[in-house]
Parts: structure tokens; C-alpha cells; sequence
């Protein structure tokens, strides 16, 4: 038998390299120690060493003090030396030698020797001569050692070395000398103040300030050209807002503001920039990415910073108090605060995608209803601008919803101006699903017989899977981006109306509601059908109350025929109270009312007769065309061309209207131009003499509109009106022929009578202001002219 098996295992291949790689790190381990062990022994033994040698230092023997003899002294010996001994006494003799020895008051020297009671002080205390003399240092040359490359030799490697020596720079030493030689001197002079006038303290001040701006220009130059590198710069010109001079602060502080503001809008991003979390911070990245990340969060920080100056400008303006010094007057503080409000509308405008847009809304929304007209119509401006622009909508539904908390929490007591400013908003824009389908890219795509032509069986397969993800990859983009916008429009339109319904709720009696029956009635195609019944009850109450004024029950009609005649058309709703309402309220707009409610008027003839024409009556169009005739005498020019603009559209649109062209025609019963009612009043039975008046106005449109009309309104022929006036509509018309370019124009020449009698042409009689007033505000025809003309002679003017 052979010799028994070991009982232990023998270890395999891996358990060895696992163990062999545990006993080098143990080793490697173990040799550090060592080494560290060593070292601090080492620093122990150099310390007691340097301590040794110290206290060896200290307890070394040092030589008394001696003293030079002076010429004096050495005089003195001689004399006493030479004095005749023989003529005094032994003991005076002593004396005098003693006294010579000791050192006295006469005898001693006071700049070299201590003071006399010197022996009664501690050794320990004595100040010897030789410490109050200055050291002078020998200077030795600081050597740095520069190492080069090293040269191997038999021995081995030997290193190689070179000495560089560094000299001192002796001409600063002399001239910090120098200027501790001139501090004492000028510290006993007294600073001579010198009383300037006022034009050299003016002239110091426009020097003090170009100064100023040239370093402001300079640093802002810097920024602009090298923002990833002089990002610093924004700091020290921040620092120039706290100007300490009170000859120039308010002027230095209003330039450092707006150079910011124009700074920021230059390099700021076209995105929001966000904070690094503790992972990204410590993720170790590219150089150039690291110097992006230095800018960006420079930049915050420094247009964060920046903010929270021009708000607490702001608040101190607003508190009345002065703010860290009192450089600048109360007075002052007005100024410098339009002015960190306009520069904040412009950073709202400018920078809505970028960080702190909404602590910006949060700012300015309060300020839209300051009693300073100037920073509430400032900031209104603001506001009505950012609507108008913002494409997405994530900025308006910020501002609308600050505007929603403002109008809560100071219970309604807010300027009109405010609410107008959401009529602003681009909330008509939003459409249904085929806007999805229009706004979708269209991509190219291969037909059937280039397929055929250019691939194989199994590509053509392939570019089929292909196309067909790519068209729901591009459907489902364009209705992810669409439905985000339709979301943020539905979510500000909720607000805006939950802003209008409590008002009327809650504050009828406000100043507010002509404000928001004008929201209302722009908006109204957009409210939801769960609303209707309320808001038409409200709207009808509001208008028979009979204490609105037109403009405000002209609101109140536009709104609800708006949303007759959208989504309100499925509505069994017969709203003849409020035919009866309009036509009741006509001839009030005559010419001494608001020229402005002529326009809401047109929009709501167009919604009522126009877009309605389906459930209006023939009678109910024929009285509204009757009394806008009636009413055409005693408007403005551009209101008469705008009211016989509407009586042509509804001509066209009810062609039997004819009859009121016809003196023969007769019906039943008599016109009743004073009922309020318009199914009532026979509007048959009577004619539209006044197209025939019209066409004797001193206007020449609203000539040619009365003879289109008294032809029965033909789209061909002679009496056809021209393209520029055949397709515009009233509101256009109304628009473009303001009362600024009307001037007087007699449409015929005059009959002459007697030279005494005799008529000339009314320009040459009226005097051009008296002409102009009249043809303004009373819209004379010729025949009053010619009466008017009669009774007032030239020397009467």
C-alpha cells in the first residue's frame, strides 16, 4: 500500500490567485505602515532635535553690557589726575574719588546708560541698549532649484540639478519706504476743503458721470463679446447700483439698470435653465461642458440677483423708506422705480421662456392697478402685449391666473384697465381636430409604381412598416403639441370666466361690468352650453333694469346673440326681447352720444339680421332698416356710412325689403315710428324718404351710399358701388372714414338770385372753425346750410 492520502484539498487554480491576490494586498498594506511608522518617528527625533537646540540657545553665557567711555569722561580722569592732591585732606581726597566712581546725575550718560534705580528692578525686566537697536538683516539670496533630466552612469542614475536665484525687486521696497516716510508728514496738515460754485460742482458732476458711463459701456462690451469669460463682469456692474455718490446715484443707478436689462436680453438663452442635482455635480465632464455649466449658473445667479434689486427698489418706492444708505432722496425714488418697472416689462416681453418669468408676473400684476397712471399703464401695455404674443400659452395662463388672485383679494376694487387687458388674449385661435391634420408636416412619401420600379418584394415590405410608423410618428407629435396648447387655452379661458361670473355675481353695481360685459361678448363663442340659461337670465335682467348705459346693454346684446349663433344655436331660445331692446335703444345714439358705440352696434346688427336672417321676420328687417335711415340724419359721417353699409347687407339678404323704396305699396294699418316695438309698428306702410335727403350731404361716401340704396342696393349698372366700398363691411367702413378727414364738399352748384340775395358757396361765408364744428357735431345738410347761411351775414362771423 502507498502512503495515505492527505485529508486536505488540494486548493484549485482560482482559490490560489484569490489568495495570492489577498497576501500582496496585506503585504502592500503592511509596507505602508512601515513607512508611515518610520516617517512619524522621524518628525518626532527632528522635533526634540530643533527643541534642543533652542533651549541650548537660550541657556548660552552672554558678555555684559559695556559702555564706550566718552571724550568727556576721559577728560574728566585727566583733570582729576592733574589736580594738586598735596593741598587736600586724605579723607577729602576719598571722598571726591567716590563720588567720581559712582554714577550720579552729573556724571552719567543718558543716552548709553539705564536709569539710576535700576539695581531695584528684576534683571528679568532691564531693556539692555543693544535691543533697542534696529537689526540690519544680511540678505541672502532665495535659490529655487530647477531638476533636469537625470544622466545614468556605471553607478547608476544621478540627478541633476541647476540653482535659479531670485532677485528681489529693490525699486518697490524703496518706494513703500518712501511712502512710510511721507504718512507721518501728511498726517499732522489738515485737508483743506474747498468751497466749489454751482457750475463747477455741475461741471464735476458731468465729469463724474461720463466716467461712469464709459465704465459701464466698458463693461458691458466685455459681457456682450465674451459671455462665457467675463460672465464676473456682471457682478462688479451690479455692484455700480448701490453708488455711494449723492451727486450721481440716481442718474449712475437708472444707467446700470437698463445696461442689465439690455445685457440680459442679449445672453439669455433660448431655454430654461435648471439646477444640477448631487449626481450631475459629481459626474466628472468635458471641459467645455463644464465651462457652460459655470456660465449658466453664473448667469442666474446674477439675473436672479438683479431682480431682487429692481423689486426692492420698487417696494421702497411704495413703503416710502431708504434703503441701505441715504444717498438718495424720497423724492428720487419715483424715478428709479418707472424705471426698474420698465425694465421689468421689458424682461417679461423679452424673456418669457426663461427663468424667474413668473416672479416677474407676480411683480408687475399688482402694479396694473397703482394710482400712478403712469406704472398701471405701463404695465397694462405689458400685459396686453405678452397676450398678444404668447403662441403657447404657458405665460398667459400665469399672468391670468395672478390677475384672478389680485381681483379676489382686494374684493373687486380694481381698475377697468385690468380686466381689459385679458381681451387681448389669443384664445379664438384654438379650433377643432382639423387644425391637427393642417399643422401636421407633410412628408413625401413613395406611390405604388415607384415601389415597383426601385425595390424588391422584401424591401418594398419594409418601406411599407417604414412609412406607416413614420405617419403615426408625425400624427402623434403634431396632436401631442396641439392638444398641450388646447389644454392651456381651455384651463385661462376657465379662469377668465370665473373671474367675469363672480363680478356679476357679486359686484353688478361695479365699475367693473362694462369691463366684463365686454370680455363676455368677445368670448362668448367659447362659453359652455351649461351656462347659457343662467347667463342669458342675468344679461336680460341686467338690460331691463334700465340703469346701464348704451354701452354697456349694447354688451349685453352682442353677448348673447354671440352665443345664439355659435354654440347656443341648438338652444330653443326666442330672443325677441332683445330685438326689442336694440331697436328701442337707437335713437339714442344720435350724435351727442359716444361715436364708439356705433361700432358694437354694427357687430350686433350683423349677428341679429345677418347671420340670423333664417328666424328674423320680414317685418322686424324692415323696421330695422327704417329706423338705422332715421337714425342716419343725426350721426357722424363715418357712423352714417357704417349704418347704410348695414341697411345694404340686410337688403341683400331680405330682397323683398323693396317695398320700402315704393310710395304706392300699401298694407294694413299706419306706420308707428314711436313704438319700441319692431313686429308692431307697420314698418310697411311707410318709405325711405330719407335716402333722398342723404344723397344731399356734404359727405361724398355717404352720397354714394344713399344713391346705391334709393336704387335698391344693385351689384351691377351704374348705381353699383365701386370695389373698394362693395367689399368692406360696416365695421370697416366705419373704421377707415374717421371724422379726422372729413371736410365740407357741396354736392351741386347753387341757384343764383339778386346780387343782394345772391348765394355763393358756403365755405366762403362759414368760418372755417364755426364750419367745422357744425359739420361735425350736427351733420348739416344743404338745405339747413342755405337757411343758416341766409341769416348771418360774413360781418357777423
Amino acid at each position: 500500500m502507498g502512503p495515505p492520502r492527505s485529508k486536505k484539498r488540494r486548493p484549485t487554480f482560482r482559490r490560489l490567485l484569490k489568495t495570492s491576490g489577498v497576501k500582496l494586498e496585506n503585504k502592500l498594506k503592511n509596507r505602508q505602515l512601515k513607512q508611515q511608522n518610520v516617517a512619524k518617528k522621524q518628525r518626532k527625533e527632528q522635533k526634540r532635535l530643533r527643541q534642543a537646540v533652542k533651549d541650548a540657545a537660550i541657556r548660552t553665557p552672554r558678555p555684559l553690557e559695556t559702555y564706550r567711555k566718552r571724550p568727556e569722561e576721559e577728560e574728566d580722569e585727566e583733570f582729576l589726575e592733574t589736580l594738586p592732591t598735596d593741598m587736600m585732606e586724605d579723607d577729602d581726597l576719598q571722598r571726591m574719588t567716590a563720588m567720581a566712581r559712582q554714577a550720579s546725575f552729573i556724571t552719567r550718560d543718558l543716552s548709553s546708560c539705564g536709569p539710576v534705580h535700576s539695581g531695584k528692578k528684576r534683571s528679568s525686566e532691564v531693556v539692555h541698549s543693544y535691543e533697542k537697536v534696529p537689526r540690519k538683516m544680511v540678505r541672502t539670496e532665495e535659490k529655487e532649484v530647477i531638476h533636469l533630466l537625470p544622466i545614468k552612469d556605471k553607478t547608476g542614475v544621478i540627478p541633476q540639478t541647476v540653482e535659479r536665484v531670485i532677485k528681489h525687486q529693490k525699486g518697490e521696497e524703496e518706494e513703500e519706504a518712501a511712502d512710510e516716510r511721507e504718512e507721518p508728514e501728511n498726517e499732522g496738515e489738515p485737508e483743506s476743503v474747498v468751497e466749489l460754485t454751482a457750475e463747477q460742482r455741475e461741471r464735476l458732476r458731468v465729469q463724474i458721470i461720463n466716467q461712469k458711463k464709459l465704465l459701464i459701456a466698458n463693461l458691458a462690451s466685455a459681457v456682450i463679446s465674451d459671455p462665457f469669460s467675463n460672465i464676473k463682469r456682471l457682478k462688479e456692474l451690479r455692484g455700480m447700483l448701490m453708488e455711494p455718490d449723492p451727486c450721481v446715484a440716481v442718474t449712475v443707478r437708472k444707467l446700470v439698470m437698463v445696461s442689465l436689462m439690455e445685457i440680459f436680453k442679449d445672453i439669455a438663452p433660448t431655454y430654461r435653465i435648471r439646477p444640477l442635482t448631487a449626481a450631475e455635480k459629481g459626474v466628472k465632464v468635458k471641459k467645455e461642458t463644464q465651462r457652460l455649466r459655470e456660465f449658466e449658473e453664473g448667469l442666474v445667479s446674477q439675473y436672479k440677483f438683479y431682480l431682487e434689486d429692481l423689486e426692492q427698489t420698487i417696494k421702497d418706492w411704495k413703503q416710502k423708506k431708504k434703503k441701505r444708505s441715504q444717498v438718495v432722496s424720497l423724492q428720487s425714488y419715483q424715478s428709479l422705480a418707472h424705471v426698474s418697472v420698465r425694465c421689468l416689462c421689458e424682461l417679461l416681453l423679452a424673456l418669457p421662456h426663461f427663468n424667474f418669468h413668473n416672479n416677474i408676473v407676480v411683480v408687475l400684476v399688482p402694479l396694473m392697478n397703482d394710482p400712478a397712471k403712469q406704472v398701471s399703464d405701463m404695465c397694462c401695455d405689458a400685459f396686453r402685449k405678452l397676450f398678444q404674443e404668447d403662441k403657447l400659452g404657458g405665460a398667459s395662463l400665469a399672468a391670468v391666473r395672478v390677475v384672478s388672485g389680485l381681483v379676489k383679494s382686494l374684493n373687486y376694487n380694481i381698475r377697468p384697465e385690468v380686466l381689459r387687458t385679458l381681451l387681448s388674449l389669443r384664445i379664438q385661435e384654438v379650433q377643432l381636430k382639423k387644425d391637427v391634420e393642417e399643422t401636421a408636416p407633410q412628408k413625401k412619401f413613395m406611390n405604388n409604381k415607384e415601389k415597383k420600379k426601385n425595390l424588391s418584394r422584401m424591401k418594398r415590405k419594409w418601406k411599407k412598416a417604414e412609412e406607416k410608423l413614420e405617419k403615426e410618428l408625425l400624427e402623434v407629435e403634431a396632436s401631442e403639441s396641439k392638444e398641450n396648447k388646447i389644454k392651456l387655452h381651455t384651463e385661462t379661458l376657465n379662469i377668465v370666466f370665473l373671474i367675469y361670473f363672480r363680478i356679476l355675481k357679486k359686484a353688478q353695481r361695479s365699475v367693473l361690468l362694462p369691463a366684463v360685459l365686454e370680455g363676455l361678448a368677445n368670448f362668448a363663442h367659447l362659453i359652455n352650453l351649461e351656462f347659457f340659461d343662467d347667463l342669458l337670465s342675468v344679461l336680460q335682467n341686467l338690460i331691463q333694469s334700465g340703469d346701464r348705459t348704451n354701452r354697456e346693454s349694447l354688451h349685453c346684446i352682442q353677448t348673447v346673440f354671440t352665443i345664439l349663433s355659435g354654440q347656443g344655436d341648438v338652444l330653443n331660445i326666442d330672443p325677441l326681447t332683445f330685438y326689442s331692446q336694440l331697436y328701442k335703444m337707437l335713437p339714442r345714439l344720435h350724435a351727442g352720444a359716444p361715436n364708439d358705440d356705433i361700432i358694437i352696434l354694427l357687430r350686433c346688427l350683423d349677428t341679429m339680421l345677418i347671420r340670423r336672417r333664417k328666424q328674423v321676420t320680414l317685418q322686424r328687417a324692415m323696421a330695422f332698416i327704417k329706423r338705422l335711415s332715421t337714425l342716419s340724419l343725426h350721426v357722424l359721417p363715418n357712423a352714417s356710412v357704417g349704418m347704410l353699409a348695414a341697411n345694404r347687407a340686410t337688403m341683400h339678404s331680405f330682397p323683398k325689403c323693396d317695398f320700402l323704396l315704393d310710395n304706392e305699396v300699401q298694407g294694413s294699418g299706419f306706420f308707428l315710428p314711436e313704438l319700441d316695438e319692431p313686429e308692431h309698428c307697420n314698418a310697411q306702410n311707410t318709405a325711405l324718404w330719407e335716402l333722398h335727403t342723404l344723397q344731399r350731404h356734404f359727405h361724398p361716401v355717404v352720397r354714394q351710399f344713399a344713391a346705391h340704396l334709393s336704387h335698391g342696393a344693385p351689384s351691377e349698372g351704374s348705381a353699383a358701388l365701386g370695389m373698394e366700398l362693395s367689399r368692406r363691411s360696416p365695421v370697416e367702413l366705419f373704421s377707415d372714414y374717421s371724422v379726422k378727414d372729413m371736410t365740407f364738399n357741396p354736392p351741386v352748384a347753387l341757384p343764383r338770385t339778386k346780387k343782394k340775395d345772391r348765394f355763393t358757396d358756403g365755405a366762403t361765408l362759414l368760418d372755417p372753425e364755426l364750419q367745422r364744428r357744425v359739420n361735425s357735431v350736427l351733420n348739416i345738410t344743404e338745405e339747413t346750410l342755405l337757411d343758416f347761411n341766409a341769416t348771418h351775414t360774413p360781418s357777423q362771423h
